[in-house]
């Protein structure tokens, strides 16, 4: 098996909108896959589907499948191969931190203990601690202690650092990429925060409107965007014709163009347009993501698909 998660033309209406549009997506074995995407993008809605709780809307032509088997029919068994952390980070307060570790072990018969108090030691948390009396940071790093122990083949972390203070965030990444996770584990890594993007994943899938709109490594995709800041001596010319660009903005006087898969002839046609002066730069991961859904919100048809 190649891939853990599959989907064929996805669609699912939630609450009237649309959350999931015709996805098709295939998401190859180990590693970590990032996808990032504005509110109502579809993540949770997909991770809905994929682990059962919902069921694709009726009538259409879709399907979804998780470790090879149709998440419609999910057997105990194959949940125990798969660990999720969502940002809730919903616990039983009323238990003790030990009492919750020896109930999950029962659960999970490749219980891996030495991996459990491996992650768990970032946090500075006791055994006989209440839960309802850890931070939220605390309650993160236990959530994430006890989905890595279950060793499970895909684990799925949605938004799991939303509302952690820096030295909590920073505690749970560092657990994350420090725990010794089986070579072929499977890691699919929601976040809106850029900077966990880039020190985690080997793949950047993005999400828009419930549909995939890109995918391919996080360094190969800001290969692709670039900064072309040029300055126009008299009015802006009109640049909705320029090919790949992805956003305009005008900065201090200056007009700084995010474009897409375009070649140094980009700046030819800026001086062509008028611009006085033209010079062109690379983009952080935040910057090309953020104007890749920014050309979403501005244009119905999206600039590319799928690498």
């Amino acid at each position: 098996m190649h891939h853990v998660i599959v989907t064929s033309n996805l669609s699912l209406h939630y609450q009237g909108k649309r959350a999931l549009d015709r996805l098709t997506l295939s998401v190859e074995r180990s590693g970590v896959h990032a996808i990032v995407g504005a509110n109502g993008a579809g993540k949770s809605s997909l991770f809905r589907v994929l682990l059962g709780f919902q069921a694709p809307t009726a009538g259409s032509a879709s399907s979804a499948s998780i470790l090879g088997c149709d998440s419609a029919h999910l057997t105990p068994a194959l949940r125990g191969r798969i660990g999720f952390v969502n940002e809730e980070h919903t616990l039983p307060g009323w238990m003790r931190v030990d009492q919750l570790t020896a109930m999950q072990r029962r659960l999970y018969p490749q219980w891996n203990q030495a991996r459990y108090a491996e992650v768990v030691r970032n946090f500075n948390v006791g055994p006989a601690q209440l839960i309802s009396q850890l931070s939220r940071g605390e309650r993160a790093g236990v959530n994430l202690a006890l989905a890595l122990a279950q060793s499970p083949e895909l684990l799925i972390l949605d938004e799991p650092t939303l509302g952690l203070d820096v030295v909590a965030r920073r505690a749970f990444l560092e657990a994350l990429m420090s725990a010794s996770i089986d070579s072929d584990a499977t890691i699919i890594f929601c976040s809106h925060q850029m900077e966990e993007i880039e020190r985690v994943a080997d793949n950047l899938i993005i999400l828009e409107r419930g549909a995939l709109r890109h995918m391919s490594p996080p360094f190969d995709f800001c290969e692709r965007v670039q900064l072309w800041v040029a300055e126009f001596p008299f009015r802006q010319p009109d640049s909705s014709h320029l090919p790949g660009v992805l956003q305009v903005q005008q900065i201090d006087g200056l007009t700084h163009f995010i474009v897409f898969d375009q070649a140094d002839d980009f700046g030819a046609r800026l001086r062509l347009m008028g611009a006085r002066s033209v010079h062109s730069m690379p983009v952080s991961l935040e910057r090309a993501v953020n104007g890749f859904l920014a050309r979403g919100h501005i244009a119905n048809a999206p600039i590319a698909a799928a690498a």
